[in-house]
């Protein structure tokens, strides 16, 4: 480690954040290596030590002999403050090398809140914020995640993005950057263009034109050339089987978010509920076998010890092989004293039997999300649970022996009216009453109903992308008619901040435009907006205000339907025909059946994948 880093770490807080040197770690001789990767979590180091997606890439990665791929993460304030007085570049954990002297420099974008962290990840990297000021001795700056969906307002400060899942991408981009290098015939411009022309999923944003109407709203997106694809299309693992995934992994100093074997049990949601993002643009389903699942975490728990086993995906309870899963699984983890966790749980599929296997046994409180109030709204969202089914679950689990019960729910989904907010109460009451009229229930003991309510953000690709938001007095009247609803002393309530909500909102339906606010924020100090006590919602007005930004614009204006929309350059597998019949069908309250039950086409399955999303013998129309 260089002698500048080992100096300070005794001077900032939680010096195991930057020490390197953990179990697990990927050391390489530079000798032997062709291209340098630094793969960036834009977050502190014990959430990006959490992240499942960066754990996958890094090993994939550095599965290749010729690739050394290293972690980076964003120092806290304590530690900027130091390498701003020290003078100290942002480094890579492995071999404390500067980050600003790889080839290449990966950031995953989970939250669109991170977009300023990025920034201040580059100004302590010593990269120009914007990629055309870059050099060429400058890495090569590419986004991917979640985020990348709608790459628009950051595409100002990225020099190409990675669509979709990147195992096999991110490899196949890194060894293109090392042929071309070896060749001879290596400049900047050179390789993101023949990586956006022959690379499936790189998105080059320099190799389009966008242009304006005279209302603000997007003329045209337009590929500067004929080889430049007009739509970027993501790249997906067809069988999750055949996928790389890590059976070593870091093992980090300090107690990371997550301290537990995350296992990935399929990709995709049959469900398709109409506000959800990560359900529509992780589509096909992709199911990894028992066998395979045991393997894996096997080897993990005799790789790293840990005590708890998480089945991760975006709805653990749909997984077809689910009661074989955990069988084998508990075949051994019961006698190494290993817990299992499911946290993804949907109510009308909870059962006695899954609930024994779980690891929240041992807990008093389980979770569900029910997402609204009423039954009317949960047919508007494609919710498909009753309240009949989440009687049934907390019943099984009052008669397991949980007293705390914690149900997610939104305010301000589209069509949503005082009536639906009142619904909240009156079911987190219920709850309550069901509680009492258990027999099984723990003698002696009192319940706690906890409802945590979040405010809608509209999100690209999927079928409410067009709606608006409600504006911040409507949020927080909402807020305000929940709190005044309920009564029941054994019912908490909680809420998310209706302002970051906003901005949000601003950032996930935003275009290029936005860049100039996101330059001026960077530049007057913006990080960890994603943390509460960083985020400052004036400093953000403000901004905007500077760059003529008008945030209502974006967050609280209806789209038109035949509007192009910043995204419209991805193609995220599910068709924008799909996302308007089943806009059409949420004013109609009318729901969708899942995948399994009848294929509704959505366009998922023409990227292939022996074990999709519908049912046998079904295919996307």
């Amino acid at each position: 480690m260089n002698e500048k880093i080992s100096s300070v770490l005794k001077m900032v807080e939680k010096p195991g954040r930057y020490s390197g040197g953990e179990y697990g770690a990927v050391i390489k001789n530079k000798a032997d290596v062709k291209a340098r990767f630094a793969f960036c979590f834009p977050d502190t180091y014990e959430i990006g030590m959490s992240n499942l997606g960066m754990r996958i890439l890094y090993g994939a990665l550095n599965a290749e002999p010729d690739i050394w791929c290293e972690r980076v993460f964003a120092p806290w304030v304590d530690m900027q403050a130091k390498m701003r007085e020290l003078n100290i570049p942002l480094w890579a954990h492995e071999s404390g090398d500067p980050v600003k002297e790889f080839d290449i420099l990966g950031v995953t974008l989970q939250y669109e809140m991170c977009y300023t962290t990025v920034l201040r990840v580059l100004e302590l990297s010593d990269i120009p914020l914007l990629a055309a000021e870059r050099g060429e001795d400058c890495p090569i700056v590419i986004g991917g995640g979640p985020c990348a969906y709608n790459p628009e307002p950051v595409a100002d400060f990225f020099d190409c993005f990675s669509i979709g899942e990147g195992e096999d991408n991110l490899v196949a981009f890194t060894k293109l950057y090392i042929r071309m290098k070896e060749e001879g015939r290596y400049t900047r411009a050179g390789f993101l263009y023949e990586a956006a022309t022959t690379i499936k999923g790189i998105y080059v944003p320099s190799l389009y034109d966008v242009t304006y109407k005279e209302d603000g709203t997007i003329a045209a997106i337009t590929p500067k050339d004929a080889r430049v694809p007009k739509q970027v299309e993501k790249c997906i693992i067809a069988d999750m089987d055949k996928a790389y995934f890590p059976e070593q992994v870091v093992m980090p100093y300090i107690e990371a978010v997550h301290d537990r074997i995350m296992l990935e049990v399929y990709r995709g949601c049959i469900r398709g509920c109409r506000f959800c993002q990560a359900g529509m643009i992780y589509r096909p389903v992709r199911e990894k076998t028992p066998e395979v699942l045991n393997h894996q975490a096997r080897c993990l728990y005799d790789n790293t010890g840990y005590e708890e086993i998480s089945l991760t995906s975006l709805s653990i309870s749909d997984y077809t092989a689910l009661e074989k899963l955990t069988g084998d699984l508990l075949d051994w983890t019961d006698k190494n004293m290993v817990s299992l966790s499911l946290p993804s749980l949907r109510v009308d599929s909870f059962s006695k039997e899954l609930m024994e296997r779980i690891a929240s046994v041992r807990t008093s409180s389980l979770t569900f999300a029910p997402e609204a109030g009423t039954q009317r709204l949960r047919d508007v969202i494609n919710k498909n649970v009753t309240e009949a089914d989440l009687f049934h679950a907390v019943g099984v689990a009052f008669s397991g022996g949980k007293t705390n019960v914690k149900l997610y729910f939104m305010n301000g989904l589209p069509t949503e009216t005082n009536e639906d907010i009142a619904g909240i109460a009156k079911l987190a009451t219920d709850v309550v009453h069901q509680y009492y009229i258990n027999k099984d229930r723990p003698k002696g003991r009192s319940p706690q109903v906890t409802i945590s309510v979040s405010c809608f953000v509209p999100k690209p690709f999927t079928p409410f992308q067009w709606e608006a938001q409600d504006t911040m007095e409507m949020l927080r009247e909402k807020q305000q008619y929940l709190a005044e609803q309920i009564t029941d002393r054994k019912v908490r309530y909680t809420h998310h901040d209706a302002c970051v909500s906003r901005i949000e909102a601003v950032l996930a339906r935003g275009n290029r435009r936005l860049g100039r606010a996101l330059l001026l924020a960077a530049k007057e100090g913006f990080c960890f907006d994603a943390w509460d006590e960083f985020f400052d919602y004036d400093k953000w007005l403000s901004v905007f205000a500077r760059t003529d930004i008008d945030p209502a614009f974006f967050a609280n204006r209806r789209f038109g339907l035949d509007e192009v929309l910043p995204w419209d350059v991805i193609d995220c597998g599910v068709t924008k025909e799909f996302f308007l019949r089943e806009r059409a069908k949420a004013y109609g309250e009318t729901t969708t059946p899942s995948c399994r039950e009848k294929c509704a086409g959505c366009g998922a399955n023409r990227l292939g994948g022996e074990r999709t999303c519908c049912p046998k013998g079904g295919a996307a129309k």
